[in-house]
């Protein structure tokens, strides 16, 4: 059983070991450090019963230095106030690296979304808004989806601060259906603009994509997608999946839509014909050339982050490695992709509907890839860079980048 890590602590470190490598003075670090303001609410939902339960809810502005807000909002059960906080600066961080106009926030609401109805789901997604509205806008905070929620959820709540408005506000959330002023291509942005900086890692680090074997942990909108893609466009072999209620494996390859509709079906890839059962911890340890953490944070740690065998591990989830596993990673020759710039893709186009939604004209879903791959390997080539510079490894490399735009930021505006 992996031990739990607060993701806030853990986000705190990595700033301040880039703040180390930068040589920042101690009073900017500190006003890193400290999220800009957050919101807490409570969310008193009447159930389909009759009965009357009260959630909580989360609302973090990390830092505006670079733009406005941005970032998705969580429906987890075990969503807290530093899970909330860490996501929220890492937000930060992926704009500023991916050079967006944009500044870092999150939400999350503590709740199971699968115990809920459609209509208590409903209830719960308009009275988030309700108790936030007045803190987010098209010029202000623009949330998104993230782990749980949907485009449909999206909906309800750009619905319901339209009306509190009095108008239709479309660019008040990204990540909508495309009927209502949502981007061609965001469904499976994550994914692709992982898949674009995993390809370019398998070229420098001599993987090739054709014969590579991956695992995936997390079959969600990301894992699927980063998974469908490796196997269609590039020939990739997904030897193993996994979700919340345990994985699958077969040496042959899967394929993942097939996979994706049994899941549909039955809740689970678990199950799946002719595979063997694995659970998650095994197949975050299985030999291969490339491994895809694409669920939650803190899923490869100290304990076992000497057995990950894989070439390359892309971090399609925020925060799945500790600090003490990266060390670890890093000095076992593992290549790690790091969460900020792995899982860009889906805040990067996200940043190009609220374009859209501005401008009220709508790109064309190639248009949307081109300019992704563009700006996901600008990123890449960055990071890079930085870490040739210092001497660093990638995740250390990405987060000189990004905090160090942030601070000239701040420079330029007079804050320091």
């Amino acid at each position: 059983m992996l031990k739990k890590v607060n993701p806030f602590k853990v986000a705190l470190r990595q700033l301040d070991e880039c703040a180390e490598i930068l040589k920042l003075d101690p009073n900017v670090h500190a006003i890193l450090r400290v999220p800009m303001r957050e919101f807490h609410v409570s969310l008193p939902i009447r159930m389909d019963n009759g009965e009357i339960r009260v959630f909580q809810g989360f609302r973090v502005q990390y830092n505006d230095a670079r733009g406005l807000t941005k970032g998705g909002i969580r429906f987890h059960p075990d969503e807290t106030i530093d899970t909330v906080r860490a996501l929220a600066a890492w937000m930060t961080w992926k704009c500023a690296l991916l050079d967006l106009p944009l500044g870092g926030a999150k939400g999350g609401v503590v709740c199971n979304p699968k115990e809920l109805s459609q209509a208590e789901l409903e209830r719960l997604s308009r009275s988030y808004i309700d108790r936030i509205w007045q803190y987010i806008g098209p010029e202000d905070d623009v949330p998104a989806p993230d782990v749980y929620t949907t485009p449909q959820i999206m909906a309800w709540m750009m619905d319901q601060y339209s009306k509190r408005c009095g108008k239709n506000r479309f660019g008040v959330i990204t990540g909508k259906p495309t009927c209502i002023g949502g981007s061609a291509g965001r469904d499976e942005a994550t994914g692709r603009g992982g898949v674009y900086i995993i390809r370019r890692a398998a070229h420098d680090y001599n993987v090739n994509l054709k014969k590579a074997t991956v695992a995936v942990q997390g079959f969600g909108n990301a894992g699927f997608a980063v998974a469908s893609l490796l196997r269609t466009s590039h020939g990739s072999r997904i030897v193993a999946i996994s979700d919340s209620k345990g994985g699958i494996y077969y040496d042959f390859g899967l394929e993942p839509m097939a996979v994706s509709e049994h899941k549909a079906i039955t809740g689970s890839v678990v199950d799946f014909p002719n595979t063997r059962p694995i659970s998650n911890e095994e197949l975050l340890e299985l030999e291969v050339d490339i491994l895809i953490v694409a669920a939650l944070e803190n899923v490869i740690t100290e304990e076992n982050a000497p057995r990950i065998r894989a070439k390359i591990v892309a971090e399609l989830a925020n925060g799945p490695c500790t600090p003490e596993a990266d060390a670890i990673l890093h000095g076992n020759g593992v290549h790690t992709i790091p969460d900020i710039l792995c899982n860009a893709g889906g805040v990067t186009v996200s940043y190009f509907e609220m374009v859209q939604n501005a401008y009220m004209y709508y790109w064309d879903e190639n248009q949307i890839n081109q300019q992704l791959d563009k700006k996901m390997t600008d990123a890449y080539l960055a990071t890079l860079d930085a870490a040739r510079k210092y001497n660093v490894n990638t995740r250390t490399a990405a987060y000189v980048v990004a905090v160090d735009r942030v601070v000239e930021a701040m420079r330029i505006r007079g804050w320091i």
